[in-house]
């Protein structure tokens, strides 16, 4: 299953506390075409949800996107928005505070699962 995969290579990469790109990530993973960006980011909110579920720090804070200086794509912050996770705008500089606070939150928990 696609979500375990990816969690299951996260948390690999967690432990050398650096991000991943969405590009870096669907071809670690392997993906296949077509829209390998967009069936792993489907599958990365689907996760953001689980996560957030449980109570845990979003996994999904380790992939960023090459365009965005370092940061999420904006749909990382549309959902958590959605989930009631995060509540300012994907573009300001709330956005960015919010990442680095997930992204280390992230890295503590997941290194060690």
């Amino acid at each position: 299953m696609l979500i375990q995969r990816i969690r299951d290579h996260l948390c690999e990469i967690a432990v050398n506390a650096l991000p991943i790109t969405y590009q870096a990530l669907a071809k670690a993973l392997e993906l296949s075409p077509p829209n390998t960006i967009h069936q792993l980011t489907v599958a990365l909110e689907f996760m953001i949800e689980e996560d957030v579920a449980a109570g845990r720090p979003l996994i999904a804070a380790l992939v960023i996107s090459k365009a965005r200086s370092g940061l999420p794509a904006p749909g990382f912050f549309a959902c958590a928005k959605r989930v009631g996770r995060f509540g300012g705008d994907p573009f300001g500089s709330e956005a960015a505070a919010f990442f680095a606070i997930e992204f280390d939150e992230a890295l503590k928990f997941w290194r060690s699962s």
